[in-house]
């Protein structure tokens, strides 16, 4: 009888060892969760690493001006929004052209460029002009409101080219909702104008202003607006938070 009561005890541990209390059952499950979570967050972070290293090497492929050097956080934003629009069927499958304004820098400055990122090329480096209410020689304010003459942010598909009051033009349609989607009904276009030139700014001690308008020089107008019409990619860049933290071209995958 004894040894019955051995075995029974045996089979009662044996049965018993698979078994686990809710409590560690949850904890099982928290920690199961906590290490997905954990990857997920790994695999978006190297994710990121890519993409900046990705950014990087073309970045420093590119021969860009001594005197005129696209800042890197700007090129790595326009890339991802540029990226991102692609994605989203916004642009052609093989487009290759990116057109970047840096606003945030004077505008007495070469401060677009207009990249062949197949070339690794800097086709263009213009001066470029801001609207008459977004500020002097720096831009400050920017609006998305019609009549408001301030220049809007973010991204921009190019479409087709007419003859306007300003000559031969570029409509842009905007990209980011609230901010300058309403550029077709608002009439902001790229054009050429006499203003933006630098002897105007050696006369002013500023460029001309437009009515919100990325203006450009009247020598570059047809030689530029040839290259980037017809769906490529332009990014209007000033380091406003609000946009910068709102905009779905800025958000990660």
């Amino acid at each position: 009888m004894k040894g019955f009561y051995s075995v029974l005890g045996i089979v009662y541990m044996v049965t018993t060892s698979f078994y686990l209390s809710p409590k560690n059952e949850n904890v099982k499950n928290e920690n199961t969760n906590t290490k997905k979570i954990e990857t997920a967050v790994e695999i978006k972070s190297e994710k990121s690493k890519n993409e900046m290293s990705s950014s990087e090497e073309l970045y420093n492929s590119i021969l860009f001006d001594t005197d005129h050097k696209l800042n890197f956080d700007v090129f790595s934003k326009a890339i991802l929004g540029f990226n991102n629009l692609k994605k989203a069927g916004k642009l052609d499958v093989n487009a290759h052209l990116l057109t970047i304004c840096d606003f945030s820098m004077s505008s007495n400055t070469k401060r677009l460029w207009v990249i062949d990122m197949d070339k690794k090329k800097v086709l263009f480096n213009s001066l470029v002009a801001h609207g008459k209410n977004t500020g002097e020689e720096f831009a400050m304010n920017f609006s998305n409101t019609e009549s408001s003459y301030q220049s809007s942010l973010g991204f921009y598909v190019t479409d087709a080219t007419y003859e306007g009051g300003n000559g031969y033009s570029l409509k842009l349609l905007g990209m980011d909702k609230g901010y300058n989607d309403a550029a077709l009904q608002r009439a902001v276009v790229m054009h050429g104008a006499d203003y933006v030139s630098e002897e105007f700014a050696a006369t002013h001690k500023r460029i001309g202003r437009s009515w919100g308008c990325p203006a450009i020089p009247r020598d570059l107008t047809k030689p530029i607006i040839n290259t980037i019409k017809g769906k490529n990619c332009l990014f209007i860049y000033y380091p406003d938070q609000n946009y910068l933290s709102s905009s779905e071209w800025l958000k990660e995958a």
